[in-house]
This record gives structure tokens, C-alpha cells and sequence, in this order.
């Protein structure tokens, strides 16, 4: 083994990189991006980026880290075109690069609406450019009222953001109830609250039936119903797909992502990592079919070192497992999730769903604990992906649920006898 090429300068391939050196891997490694910008953190780009007064720099790393400690050749700007996986060779613009190992973490790409990639005014979050131009355009003169088509965490975070700005926000949902795929339907109308709360207008169950423009600017959008809304800034959030098209002909297999098997491997000497990877996570196998992908912080950086290890040397390969994790900053809160949302059973264990938090609630599958949702209660969702990580019961998560309600009520009860006596 004495060439890694990691495929994809986002999260994923940066740990990759990282992994391999810090292991002692003294071989040539290899880094392809397809953006200009060196590596750099995605989730703030639909929070602070967009939020603070002073622009963040999303960079992990400067130039000099990657030539030096790192001893990494980068290769960015240009994406990789082409993979053959019998001669083990990566075309990347009009250079073929030699791989014993590869690693894939490409990531994904975001939907938008058929028809509108060119016009002013209308955006998606996925990529640093996609952040400085929304952010821009919502500190606009102009901009006064945003549109948001898609209910999911981007578009919410994106909405949460306008209304701090002191836009008029209107959310567009395709579905009833905004989230149910994600955390149920319960639990959907729950985050739904928190919108309405701070001002946000949220429509269901419409779709866009056209985008309108005057002289190559969004003016506002028709609903299926004939409905029309003026608007300054369109945001759209429906969706990633992963950025599989380069990979037609490779002899992968591509089914909403790379398929890969339980150590992540995709093809002999080829792993994948991050938003594009579909592999089987054994820990949730027996209650949920088939195989899993995720566009998550926690899961592309954990894929990224286990896959670039298991690249150098496959000898040493283990079924990756994972409890997925995720936040999502809505307003002045933390929207928290950890497993998954499946089974037949959710049960708020602390706190009132009713107006949108604060509040914790877990999901049952059979006689596990598969899943938990907090709304501004950091403290309890670790506490339950613990229990979700070691396979424990229902009753052992019921029996956590009480633990820490007595714990909270003590703590209750010490503040406010330290707050009498103060007085």
C-alpha cells in the first residue's frame, strides 16, 4: 500500500486524510475536491455563517497544514470525472491518478427546482458560494420578505435565521406535517410549533407550481392551488441528492448513493464516506430493513477515518455501526436527535411537545429503545444514543426517564431553597 487518494475535501475526506497520518501511514496521500476552497465545516453555513454579524471563517485547516504536518497533495478546483476500479485509476479534469487505496466521500449535491439555476434571487445551502451569496442576499436593501420551499432542518434553520434578520418568513411544505419522515408525525407538528412561535408563517401540504420572475429575478412563486406569494429571496431546501452521476460505468453499485457492505467497502480496495455512503448498519438491523445513508457531521466523520484505516490496510476491516446524531439550531434553540425514528411507540418523557418545547421524547421499536428527540434539553439525548448504542430495553430507557426527572425536580427544589435564602 503506498497511494491513498481520498476522494471529496469536505468533513469526510479531511478525517480520512487525518486518520491515516495520525496511524503512521507514511505513503503518498492524495486529496481531490471539487470546490476551489480548501476543507471546511458545512453545518454552520445554514446557522452562524448566515447569522453573524462578522463572517465566519468555515476553514479547518490553512494551505500550509496539508503541505506540511500533513504531508497531503491537494488537487482542487477540478472534480473527479471518471473511476475504473479493475486498473485502479481516477481521472480527476485531464489527469489520471494511481490509487492502491481510495476512499469516496463526494458528499451530495443540492435538489432544486427544475428551471430556476439561473435566476437572481433564488438559492440553496449546500456549499460555501451557496452561503455567501444567500447571506448576502438576505442583508439585501431590497430583502424583505423570504420564501422557504421545504420543511426539513436546512430549510428550517434557513427561516430561523431570516426571521432573526427581521424578514418576513413563509415556509412551503409538500407534506402535512413538515419533518414526519424524519422524526414522525407527532413529533413533526411539535417542531412545527416552534416556527409559529417566533413568527414564522408555515403552509402544508401545497406544492410550487411555478416560480416567478421579472427580468431574471424571483418575484414570488404559484402554488398548486393558484395561489401566488410576492418574494425578495427564495431559499430552496427539498433535498440532497449524492454525487454518484460521476460514477456511471465505475461497476459500483449506485442506489441513492455508493452501496457499500458492513465495513464500508464498496469495491475491492475502494470504501465510501460521508453523505454518499449506503452501507448496513448492523445496529439497527433487526429493526429497521435494508441499509442506511446519512447526512450527518457525527456519522461523515466517523466514516471518514474508519474507512481511509480500513483503505491502507484491509486486513483490519470491522463492520462500522453507529448511532446517527444530529442538531439543527432553530432560533434561540437546539433541536437534538439521536438513533432513529422508527417503530411503533413515542413517548414524551420530559417536558410538553404541545407548544413546541422544551421537551424529550423516545422511540420504541419491538422492546428497544431506538430513538430520542430533545428540544432545548442538551443535557438528556446523549444520555438516551448511550442506551440506543448498547441494544437496551424499553424499560431500561423508561427507568433512565425517571432517574433524570427525579434529578431535575432536586435540582428544582435546591434552587429555589438557594434563591429563599438569598431573599
Amino acid at each position: 500500500m503506498t497511494h491513498l487518494v481520498v476522494v471529496g475535501a469536505s468533513l469526510a475526506g479531511l478525517r480520512a486524510v487525518e486518520a491515516v497520518r495520525r496511524d503512521g501511514f507514511d505513503g503518498d496521500v492524495t486529496l481531490v475536491g471539487a470546490e476551489e476552497h480548501l476543507p471546511y465545516d458545512r453545518p454552520p453555513l445554514s446557522k452562524e455563517y448566515l447569522s453573524a454579524d462578522e463572517c465566519p471563517d468555515p476553514r479547518y485547516r490553512e494551505e500550509e497544514t496539508f503541505a506540511g504536518d500533513l504531508d497531503v497533495e491537494l488537487v482542487l478546483g477540478t472534480p473527479a470525472s471518471a473511476l475504473d476500479t479493475t486498473a485502479r485509476t481516477l481521472t480527476v479534469g485531464d489527469r489520471t491518478l494511481s490509487y492502491d487505496g481510495l476512499v469516496i466521500a463526494t458528499g451530495a449535491h443540492a435538489r432544486v427546482l427544475p428551471g430556476t439555476e439561473h435566476l437572481e434571487g433564488v438559492h440553496t445551502v449546500r456549499t460555501l458560494d451557496d452561503a455567501i451569496a444567500l447571506r448576502a442576499a438576505l442583508r439585501a436593501e431590497h430583502a424583505k420578505r423570504l420564501t422557504v420551499v421545504g420543511a426539513g432542518f436546512i430549510g428550517s434553520e434557513v427561516a430561523a435565521v431570516g426571521r432573526k434578520l427581521g424578514l418576513e418568513v413563509t415556509i412551503l411544505e409538500a407534506l402535512e406535517t413538515p419533518l414526519a419522515r424524519a422524526v414522525g408525525e407527532r413529533m413533526g407538528r411539535a417542531l412545527t410549533h416552534l416556527h409559529r412561535r417566533h413568527g414564522t408563517e408555515v403552509r402544508t401540504g401545497v406544492a410550487v407550481e411555478e416560480v416567478l420572475s421579472e427580468d431574471g429575478r424571483v418575484t414570488g412563486v404559484r402554488l398548486g392551488d393558484g395561489t401566488e406569494l410576492a418574494t425578495d429571496v427564495l431559499v430552496v431546501g427539498i433535498g440532497a441528492r449524492p454525487a454518484t452521476d460521476w460514477l456511471e460505468g465505475s461497476g459500483l453499485t449506485i442506489d441513492d448513493g455508493v452501496v457499500a457492505d458492513e465495513t464500508l467497502a464498496a469495491a475491492p480496495g475502494v470504501y465510501v464516506a460521508g453523505d454518499v455512503a449506503r452501507w448496513p448498519n448492523a445496529l439497527f438491523t433487526d429493526v429497521a430493513d435494508g441499509t442506511m445513508r446519512l447526512e450527518h457531521w457525527t456519522s461523515a466523520a466517523d466514516q471518514g477515518g474508519r474507512a481511509a484505516r480500513h483503505a491502507v490496510d484491509p486486513s483490519a476491516a470491522k463492520a462500522y455501526e453507529t448511532v446517527p446524531y444530529f442538531w439543527s439550531d432553530w432560533y434561540d434553540g437546539r433541536v437534538q436527535f439521536v438513533g432513529i425514528a422508527a417503530g411503533e411507540d413515542i413517548e414524551v418523557v420530559a417536558g410538553d411537545d404541545t407548544e413546541g418545547g422544551p421537551f424529550t421524547a423516545i422511540y420504541r421499536a419491538g422492546d428497544r429503545i431506538v430513538g430520542a428527540l430533545a428540544v432545548d434539553m442538551p443535557a438528556e439525548v446523549m444520555k438516551y444514543r448511550r442506551l440506543i448504542g448498547g441494544r437496551k430495553s424499553w424499560d431500561d430507557a423508561l427507568e433512565l426517564a425517571e432517574q433524570r426527572r427525579r434529578q431535575r425536580a432536586e435540582k428544582a427544589r435546591r434552587a429555589a431553597e438557594e434563591q429563599g435564602a438569598s431573599t
